[in-house]
């Protein structure tokens, strides 16, 4: 089975999350291709994105600059695919979550991985000004955002008294995506099994060190 990390990108008090989680999981878990974890930012006392070369250390080992960022890099580095549950603050995603997926560095934890997204705000739009930032930040994560998102208005009210979405087009959107997710993460899977190539930062310099020594 794939191993999926659900990560809750919100840590308020009243967050909404506690609405769609666990629908979420539930549907996630129902579907048989994922072996689960669920991180919830609220349970990683992350400190704000301080590396640098100085934290680092070892680069096949990283230390880092707290034993949780050296624990969160190597928990994401267990997944095979990252589903990722946000609402939409100020047109973007939360700072808590962007800081989360800041501390991912130099372990290429999420590299070569599907990225699937559950957005939600109050209002009509949704989230998909957060989900949007998400591809963004993926694309960079170097992991492979999927195309066919989930996408939750009116978040207070778009769930009945069972937890189950009223707009039957909620779960359809859920099912779709979760099989996306089930076949990338297998194909991906398989790829990093048979050799990844060395990141492309890294080729880029050993190519330009390589002209400057022979000029």
């Amino acid at each position: 089975m794939l191993k999926l990390k659900i990560l809750l990108g919100s840590t308020r008090p009243t967050r909404s999350a506690d609405l769609v989680a666990p629908w979420v999981l539930e549907r996630a878990s129902a579907h048989g291709a994922f072996d689960i974890e669920v991180l919830d930012l609220r349970d990683w006392s992350l400190p704000m994105f301080q590396e640098h070369l100085g934290t680092i250390g070892d680069f096949n080992d990283p230390t880092y600059s707290d034993p949780v960022v050296r624990q969160w890099n190597r928990t994401l580095k267990e997944a095979d695919a990252l589903l990722i549950v946000t609402p939409e603050y100020l047109h973007s995603v939360p700072g808590v979550l962007k800081n989360a997926l800041d501390s991912v560095f130099v372990s290429f934890a999420l590299r070569n991985k599907p990225l699937a997204d559950v957005g939600y705000s109050s209002g009509i739009a949704a989230g998909v000004r957060a989900v949007e930032h998400l591809m963004h930040i993926a694309i960079e994560s170097e992991m492979v955002p999927l195309r066919d998102t989930v996408i939750i208005p009116h978040v207070a009210t778009a769930f009945d008294a069972h937890g189950v979405p009223v707009d039957p087009m909620t779960d359809i959107a859920m099912t779709v995506m979760l099989d996306d997710l089930a076949w990338w993460g297998a194909l991906l899977a398989q790829g990093r099994a048979q050799g990844e190539l060395v990141p492309g930062a890294f080729r880029m310099r050993a190519a330009m060190a390589a002209i400057q020594e022979a000029s």
